[in-house]
């Protein structure tokens, strides 16, 4: 069985695939300071409650945004699994496709994995927007290449600068809200969060796709994806576990 984590800025993912059909998830916040073993004992309980065990697991593959979570996570897979993980971004590990950027090395693992997966499912060109603690946009050519993209602060990020910078403004939920122009402070502050995202969403794509020169399919993904993608009908597909299938799409090209 293979063990794919996904390490982002607030969660780790660990998703157990048997011939690339996903078994079950599961998910931890993320800590640099997480031990191998903290790792081992959460992993086998939350495995074995849905009737799986550490010694199914032979094979693992990993990206992460963290870099201090590494070392133990690789220790981890060693003394749990009697495995040294794949590691995306390592040198013995192909993607199966091309960063065409300036600098390789400084693109974020979850977004080359995220160009692989959208990809692989649904062929290009594509923008993959990302919903995360950044909400970022990536860009695919037709040959599945990551040409590079868009980083803007995600919205809980966004939100929680709001809160903290204005001493009235109060802590709020994201919410779709009934119309754009607010009655109250907290309408006012979701219209401002949600249709000020959507704005975001189809202005940029809209310039990614007159620079690129056609027409390109959008994917969403990240957590408030479902969310976002109803407030407009530019996000043509949702897969909240894109990270994760571009995860194993490498380890089997890899394999």
């Amino acid at each position: 069985m293979l063990l794919a984590i996904d390490v982002g800025n607030t969660n780790i993912t660990c998703a157990a695939y048997k011939d690339r059909e996903l078994v079950n998830e599961w998910r931890i916040s993320t800590s640099g300071s997480r031990t191998a073993e903290e790792y081992g004992v959460w992993l086998s309980q939350a495995m074995a409650i849905d009737g799986l065990q550490l010694k199914d697991v032979n094979h693992v593959i990993v990206a992460t945004v963290v870099p201090e979570t590494l070392f133990n996570i690789k220790g981890f897979c060693r003394r749990y699994f009697g495995v040294t993980p794949l590691v995306i971004g390592e040198a013995n590990v192909d993607l199966g496709m091309t960063p065409l950027i300036d600098r390789p090395s400084e693109a974020g693992a979850d977004r080359l994995v995220n160009a692989v997966g959208a990809h692989s499912l649904y062929g290009g060109p594509l923008v993959v927007i990302d919903f995360g603690t950044a909400t970022n946009f990536d860009v695919v050519d037709g040959d599945g290449n990551y040409i590079g993209g868009v980083i803007a602060p995600g919205v809980n990020l966004s939100l929680d600068a709001l809160y903290r910078a204005a001493a009235k403004l109060p802590r709020i939920a994201v919410e779709s809200p009934m119309r754009v122009i607010g009655k109250n402070t907290i309408e006012c502050m979701q219209a401002g969060i949600y249709f000020g995202y959507i704005a975001m969403v189809e202005g940029l794509v809209g310039r990614i796709q007159a620079e690129y020169g056609s027409e390109m399919k959008t994917v969403a993904t990240g957590g408030l994806a479902p969310l976002f993608s109803k407030g407009t009908d530019l996000i043509e597909i949702v897969n909240g576990d894109l990270t994760l299938a571009g995860l194993v799409e490498i380890f089997y090209r890899n394999n």
